[in-house]
């Protein structure tokens, strides 16, 4: 089963339909502040407008947002693609394929996390990168007579 690169693809699946839940229940939690510069902090990045060109007056919270979502929809996106191509049964070379752009764009999302952010979502992205690392391996190392 472990040498099997659908169990590991399934897995990989289940922590990017997770991550991408538990993330976007960050969308909907405001932060409490804990003294009066994280106080002011909050209260400039909901306030405070950034002129951005073209008419654009974002907020802080506002591109905070929009980037906090995309991570939320790019996990989504991954397990939708992932689960179709699995249940499609799609073809070993197909899978090689979108298994290594899984690997490259989920992998620098990873870097990115270890990074930038704190223990919970380097933790989660970590799953999902190691996952698909593992699936891409079980791939290449089966032989085409086993498929």
């Amino acid at each position: 089963m472990l040498k099997r690169y659908t169990f590991w693809l399934w897995t990989a699946v289940v922590f990017q339909l997770l991550t991408a839940f538990f993330h976007s229940l960050s969308l909907f939690v405001t932060p409490i502040p804990h003294d009066e510069t994280q106080r002011q902090m909050m209260e400039l990045m909901d306030t405070y407008k950034i002129d951005l060109g073209g008419g654009f007056h974002r907020t802080f919270d506002n591109l905070l947002t929009a980037l906090s979502s995309s991570f939320s929809f790019l996990c989504l996106f991954g397990a939708l693609i992932n689960a179709y191509l699995l249940k499609k049964k799609a073809p070993r070379d197909l899978m090689r394929g979108i298994l290594l752009i899984n690997v490259l764009v989920f992998g620098a999302c990873f870097a990115m996390m270890a990074i930038f952010t704190f223990l919970p979502p380097i933790i989660l992205s970590g799953l999902i990168f190691v996952s698909l690392v593992l699936s891409y391996i079980c791939l290449r190392l089966r032989r085409p007579e086993t498929s």
